[in-house]
């Protein structure tokens, strides 16, 4: 029998481990991984039926002109050709990138070079804007880093489990079965707070059907219950916490229980319910999903959660702590190396020093000085005639940007169009130029980070099907036929890996805790053998830097 090849699900952020054993061309058999720390062989229905998703149905296999196939050659020289006049004619930022959270770290990282060191422009983004940009606003005030400073540990550990705008049940079942098991073993109480009653409500010993768009009100109703009630840390406040002179006075303002139940439409026995209940324990972790970042306000709404868990000391600690629960496989991964328009590269932003660190270190000849267009802003500026070439890698925008119909149009009206993905007809790809044949879940060789940071490494059990190729390959193809071939130079994702893991750790001072220095000098042999680990280490490690408390989340 086939051995089995430990690789990742390409589902969602809880990044399960899984076994794959080849049974025959394009048949495979499927269980979890009973070694990875994430779901310790533990499955749900969505990763369970993988197998049935590697068929070569309607796959992409060949380069495709027009309507007519193509070689790689004329394929890529004509992206190259388009992308390089572009350019010349109307500035680098007349182009632009769209990506996936279902890229691998390798493939978002040489995007990101090529787009922003490059080509010159801050103009890829990514759809896990969709979904995360709120959490990573939200970290990046409180932490100055967008950090996750949590672990699944800590849902073993915790004595208290609220979830925030999760239905945790149907989108992470992995991560509800750990939660369930803690209560089956420790007695650990579930608060789901929701407007809707979904079937994650049913397990909870508490469901807090809030008024829409009131998150920030009932987190800062929370925290001025702890102020008068002893339930802060002044302690940890003072070690690691900056706050305004103001913060306090602020929350206590018009944040009292009556108040926070009628703005919340909440009864007041059941609010204090749940203000006693936290205040009594210590080991609270704070699950937020979509419910919280996908709003208006998602950032703001971040931040009130964090701000809870800072002013009562309850981070950094086993079984205390905030924690974003991603929505892609490789959302985190994504975020680390620059794959949103507004940051630059591993964990910086477009501050002075870091566009000249990162240009340094790139040997960057046109290093993007300022952030680029975000995913809805790009395919308005698309349709106003701003954007002239895009390139969409492994996305649908066509369906799953808001304003899709605005989205088509602006599609269809741009002059060059480039789409990388394994499906030959989708909604984005009637109005590609040129379609890319890409490799697919059980194709790919590269390595992936999950909600809680901890990086896999996902590994091919199924070769090659047709012309498919690596979406780094055909990025770096394409840099190369623009001129910066040495730059380019990569043979094998393990080479992409290692420069990542040198920029994290390149003029890091120690202000930045994501730093693969141990990664850096990596074999190929090491690489392919990478075994999952959690970058940071334990978030106990966070106690040692300063947290501001966001002035935002407060009204």
């Amino acid at each position: 029998m086939t051995e089995a090849i430990r690789t990742t699900c390409a589902y969602c952020g809880v990044g399960c481990g899984i076994a794959a054993t080849p049974l025959g061309p394009r048949s495979v058999a499927i269980r979890g991984d009973e070694a990875h720390p994430a779901n310790a062989g533990r499955l749900c229905s969505k990763g369970t039926h993988l197998g049935e998703t590697v068929a070569l149905t309607g796959r992409l296999l060949h380069p495709v002109i027009g309507s007519k196939r193509a070689s790689w050659d004329k394929a890529l020289d004509l992206v190259a050709k388009r992308f390089r006049e572009t350019i010349a004619r109307h500035g680098p930022d007349s182009v632009a990138f769209y990506v996936s959270g279902q890229l691998l770290t390798e493939d978002y990282y040489v995007a990101n070079k090529l787009m922003k060191g490059f080509i010159g422009s801050g103009n890829i983004d990514t759809n896990s804007r969709l979904c995360m940009s709120s959490a990573v606003a939200g970290h990046n005030r409180a932490f100055g880093e967008d950090v996750v400073p949590a672990r699944y540990e800590d849902l073993d550990e915790a004595d208290l489990i609220i979830l925030v705008g999760s239905n945790t049940a149907w989108c992470h079942p992995i991560v509800y079965q750990r939660i369930q098991a803690a209560r089956a073993a420790r007695g650990t109480k579930l608060v789901v707070i929701d407007p809707r009653r979904t079937e994650t409500c049913e397990g909870a010993d508490l469901h807090l059907a809030v008024k829409p768009g009131t998150d920030v009100a009932l987190m800062n109703g929370l925290l001025a219950w702890c102020d008068r009630h002893g339930g802060t840390d002044p302690t940890f406040m003072q070690r690691h916490v900056d706050m305004p002179e103001d913060f306090w006075e602020h929350v206590r303002s018009g944040h009292d229980l009556w108040t926070t139940a009628k703005t919340c439409d909440l009864a007041p026995a059941v609010l204090q319910q749940f203000f006693e209940l936290f205040a009594a324990t210590p080991r609270t972790v704070t699950l937020f999903s979509q419910g919280i970042n996908q709003s208006i306000r998602g950032t703001d709404q971040v931040n009130a959660i964090i701000n809870v868990h800072l002013a009562t000391g309850r981070i950094g600690k086993a079984g205390a702590a905030p924690f974003s629960i991603t929505g892609q496989p490789n959302a985190m991964g994504g975020r680390e190396v620059g794959g949103l328009a507004s940051t630059l590269a591993a964990h910086m932003d477009f501050a002075p020093d870091n566009v000249a660190r990162v240009g340094r270190f790139w040997a960057a000849p046109n290093m993007a000085t300022k952030p680029g267009l975000k995913a809805v802003d790009l395919f308005r500026a698309m349709d106003e005639g701003r954007i002239k070439a895009l390139w969409v890698m492994a996305t649908n925008p066509a369906i799953s940007l808001p304003d899709a119909g605005r989205v088509r149009e602006a599609m269809a009206s741009c002059p060059f169009v480039v789409v990388s993905d394994i499906m030959a007809d989708t909604d984005t790809s009637a109005h590609a130029h040129v379609r890319l044949p890409a490799a697919g879940w059980g194709e790919k060789d590269g390595t992936v980070t999950n909600s809680d940071r901890t990086v896999s490494r996902q590994r091919p059990f199924l070769p090659l099907p047709g012309e498919a190729r690596p979406d780094w390959w055909i990025i770096k193809e394409v840099a190369r036929r623009m001129g910066w071939r040495n730059a380019f130079a990569y043979d094998r994702p393990a080479e992409i890996w290692r420069e990542h893991a040198r920029l994290t750790a390149y003029q890091n001072d120690g202000q930045r805790l994501l730093n693969l220095r141990s990664q850096a000098a990596m074999g190929n042999e090491a690489y392919d053998a990478m075994q999952p680990f959690r970058w940071g280490g334990r978030p106990s490690r966070m106690a040692g830097f300063r947290q501001p408390m966001a002035r935002r989340g407060w009204f």
